[in-house]
């Protein structure tokens, strides 16, 4: 694999990911309007900040910040 298709799988995955952290922020907006059990929020919480961090470090990947 070189190193565009390389990138090219992980552009892929880090929209993946921020479409899933978007659409998780909506429903705990959404259950939390309805006031959902906050035990499920919370896991949904976590659900979000694992993605968050997931975002992150492929985005550390794609785009590294070089010292100049």
């Amino acid at each position: 694999m070189n190193l565009m298709d390389k990138e090219s799988l992980l552009e892929l995955q880090l929209g993946q990911l921020r479409q899933e952290h978007r659409a998780l922020d909506s429903e705990i907006t959404e259950l939390r309007e309805k006031g959902t059990d906050p035990i499920t929020l919370s896991r949904m919480k976590k659900q979000k900040l694992a993605l968050k961090d997931q975002i992150a470090r492929l985005e550390d990947k794609l785009y590294p910040d070089i010292i100049a």
